[in-house]
């Protein structure tokens, strides 16, 4: 079997997404059933487009931990790295979809998740250091074994690491801990992508230039911050690129940051420069963020390139000093 070109590590779960848009939870009568999980959408985002991506998890063994196995495989993941824990169940998700901005998520994780019991010694780091890109976790430092495991991976890999700052209020029991262990797993990453709020989380900065420049004070090469709909701001230490956002009718937006990511890993693999790989990356997440799903809503590179074509104004790049 080919090496993997990405492997990516940490939360696996179950979404079940309502077919009625615009009602409670509670009124809800069905649902449909689909893969999620931040890291797992990724490797699903980069294999639609081509990349041979893997994700390392684990899930449990029940229906629906097999049901992640199937899924994966038919997305095209490889998923050799993902194994069971007996005695806890895989987890599932809920939302409530009232766009165009509000998507409440419903966490199913107890008593743990079983993605929060990789363990160090399980992990194949050879494949890990192989692997042209690795992506990890902020929600993957939540708890041991996990904790361990993930900064294991994130320095046993000598290339473009990425570091997701993936804030999950209520997947963390101590809040106090957060920002000293991201900012201890920034210095072994690359690369850092998150939102206003997790930017914050991690360096205390709200505002998107403020916090890239102190993100950038890790030695990361890379620092992309999603702003919703005033687009993405991103930049090295040469200097930064903003891409305004693609308009398109919301459905779901919760999948989106997934799909930017699986596109940011698909350029930064082809070496594109900073704008085409911005630009693509926007489109893809507006893409997933019309429609239902997550992993089953990631976009080929034919339907991101369409979306860009027909846009009456293809929003342009614009540069700026550095930051």
């Amino acid at each position: 079997m080919p090496a993997d070109e990405l492997i990516t590590m940490g939360r696996v779960v179950v979404d079940l997404y309502p077919h009625q848009s615009g009602v409670p939870l509670e009124d809800v009568e069905t649902f449909g059933r689909y893969l999620g999980g931040s890291p797992t959408n990724v490797a699903v985002a980069a294999a639609r487009l081509g990349r041979r991506s893997a994700v390392i998890t684990r899930t449990g063994d029940d229906p629906f931990g097999r049901f992640v196995h199937k899924a994966l495989r038919r997305h095209g993941v490889d998923d050799r790295y993902v194994t069971s824990v007996p005695d806890l169940p895989t987890p599932l998700s809920f939302c409530e979809i009232f766009p165009p901005d509000d998507f409440p998520l419903y966490f199913y994780r107890h008593p743990k998740a079983p993605d929060l019991e990789i363990h160090p010694r399980e992990l194949d780091l050879d494949a890990i250091a192989r692997a042209p890109l690795f992506w990890a976790t902020v929600t993957g430092l939540s708890a041991e074994p996990s904790r361990a495991a993930t900064i294991t991976a994130l320095e046993a890999h000598p290339r473009t690491t990425v570091l997701d700052l993936d804030w999950r209020p209520a997947l963390w029991r101590d809040h106090t801990i957060v920002r000293p262990l991201v900012q201890r797993a920034l210095r072994h990453a690359t690369v850092a992508v998150g939102n206003r709020e997790e930017c914050e989380i991690a360096t205390g900065e709200r505002d998107p230039h403020r916090a890239v420049r102190a993100l950038l004070g890790f030695g990361l090469d890379l620092v992309v911050v999603k702003r919703g709909p005033d687009g993405v701001l991103a930049a090295t230490r040469e200097g930064a690129v903003e891409v305004r956002p693609v308009q398109v009718e919301v459905v779901n937006g919760l999948g989106a940051g997934d799909a930017f990511g699986g596109a940011l890993c698909h350029g930064l693999l082809a070496g594109w420069d900073l704008p085409r790989t911005l630009t693509f990356a926007n489109a893809a997440g507006a893409l997933v963020a019309s429609r239902l799903s997550c992993a089953d809503a990631m976009p080929t590179a034919t339907e991101v390139d369409d979306l860009l074509h027909n846009q009456s104004h293809v929003p342009l790049p614009t540069r700026e000093k550095q930051p």
